[in-house]
Order: C-alpha cells, then structure tokens, then sequence
C-alpha cells in the first residue's frame, strides 16, 4: 500500500516511547522489520575514521572515501579485490558492533512471541542470540560465499579463508592461493549478496522465507506489532510497504517507525502508527529503562 500522504515526523518524546512501550506490552506478538539505520545506530559506521582506520592505504591509492564506494570499485586483479572485501567482511561480519543495539533489542522481545525480517547482511542478529529460527536475513550474509555463475545453490561459509586472507595479505593484495573458488566447478566465488539475478537463495534461505510467511499466516489477525526499525527507501517492498498493508488489513495490529530523519506513515493507518524519528539507540534504551521516561527525552 503506497501512500503519498505521510504522517509527520516525530521526535523521540516520554509520550511516544510510552505508547511504543505500551504497543509492546499488549501485542501477542511482534514482527520485527530491521534496515540498515540499525547498524548504523549500533555503531557500523561506513566512513569516517572507521573507514579510515582499516581502509587509509586503498583510500589513498584510489582516493574513494567510504567503504560503499571501494565495494564497488573494480580492482586490477582478484588479490586486490580480496584483499579490500577480506578487510570488509572481516570488521562488518566478525567483529562485534560497537554498541549493543542488538542485544538491548532482543532483550524488549524476546520473551514475546516475535519473528525478525532483516535485509542487513552483517549477521549482528544471530551474534547478538536471536534464534535462527525466528530469522530470515533476505539480502544475503557477508559470512558466506556463493558460486559467481551460479553453477549450483549452495552457500559456503567464508570465516576461515577471511580470516587467512587477513593475516596474510601484503601491500593490499593477498596470496593467489587463497582466491576462493567453486568446489563444484571451479569458478571464483563471489558474496552471497542480493545484487542481481545470481543471488542464491539456498536451502536455509528457503526454510527461514517458509517460516517468517507461517509466522504472518499463524497471526494475522491477532494483535499484532510490526516494529520497523532503520528502513529506508532503497528495498521498501521487503518490509515497508509489506508492514504496512498488513497493518491496515488488520485492525488489532500497530505500526512502529523508528527512524532517525525518515520516521513517517501513511495517513491510512495513522490512528494505529506509533513514528520516532530519533536514534534507534535512544528509543531502545528508553524502552529497557523502568523509570518513567521524563519529558523531552
């Protein structure tokens, strides 16, 4: 359901954390929809002096001045190429978050009946305990690797060979006999990263989209909460406009925004919106805290 006519942004105020307090207390259960504002609260910033404390020589070399960018430049040779995305996989997969957004969060549900929907790619739920049972991570995983054709749809785990491509890369290349490649054909293995049509969705993929869609079948018409957390506009289809169709189909479910700078709703379900525009961080943390939320928080 898109919707021209948005509901106003709102700051982060003891009246609507109190009402996004309430929404999670009365729900029988809670879906949460996270993008990648939640990463960023947690403290996965993609430029600045953490680019610039793992990435200073590539940025020097190529003068690109955000991991995105180097993501996309095209390297002379795969060592290169390895050497830069062993480097970024390695501080946005296997290294903690720097905040702990994501625990605080499963700590504000995870006693309710939830699912989580996520299109982030940086593992920090799983990290943080969620159970891969009430997962599903659409976009892809940096931890795993994918045939580049594909010649098959299978994933491979990737934390070993990151983890020697770290240690032994040199002058921003690493050794040739590291290069990934396809167990099955020999072609090199790339990200399983939804970029175009190659994207594996493999068995585990399969099984986690089966059971977030018996999750919404199960409960679709009981009190519901749909928690979308730092969604932007860039794949709005996978939990945006979904979450907000199914609340105006249900009328027992609530809609929450949290959103620094983008926290709106249709005026359609306005009445049962609960919008933040404030850091994930804050609204979580005020969320965790018992005492009464003072006024202008």
């Amino acid at each position: 359901m898109k919707s021209t006519a948005r509901y106003s942004n709102a700051l982060i105020t003891s009246d609507n954390v109190n009402r996004l307090r309430e929404a999670l207390d009365a729900a029988d259960a809670v879906v949460v929809g996270a993008g990648a504002g939640l990463s960023t609260s947690a403290g996965f910033i993609y430029t600045g002096d953490r680019f610039q404390r793992y990435f200073s020589d590539f940025a020097e070399k190529y003068s690109f001045r955000d991991m995105y960018s180097g993501g996309f430049y095209s390297f002379p040779s795969l060592e290169e190429f390895w050497a830069y995305w062993s480097r970024y996989i390695f501080i946005n997969r296997y290294m903690d978050a720097p905040k702990p957004v994501y625990s605080d969060l499963l700590s504000l549900v995870q006693d309710k009946d939830y699912f989580v929907i996520t299109t982030n790619v940086d593992h920090c739920f799983q990290k943080a305990g969620v159970d891969k049972k009430r997962l599903f991570y659409t976009q892809g995983d940096y931890g795993l690797f994918q045939c580049s054709k594909p010649c098959c749809q299978e994933t491979f785990d990737n934390e070993n060979l990151i983890r020697q491509m770290m240690e032994q890369q040199k002058d921003m290349r690493i050794p040739a006999e590291l290069l990934p490649v396809c167990p099955h054909c020999g072609r090199p293995l790339t990200m399983n990263l939804r970029s175009d049509d190659k994207f594996v969705e493999d068995e585990g993929w399969h099984r986690a989209a089966e059971r977030y869609e018996n999750f919404l079948r199960t409960r679709r018409n009981g009190r519901i909460l749909f928690l979308e957390l730092g969604v932007g506009y860039n794949t709005p289809g996978i939990i945006k406009y979904p979450f907000w169709q199914m609340t105006a189909e249900n009328p027992q479910a609530t809609y929450a925004c949290v959103n620094y700078g983008e926290a709106v709703c249709p005026k359609e379900i306005a009445d049962r919106s609960i919008v933040v525009n404030a850091d994930i961080e804050e609204v979580v943390s005020a969320l965790l805290d018992e005492a009464d939320c003072p006024d202008g928080l």
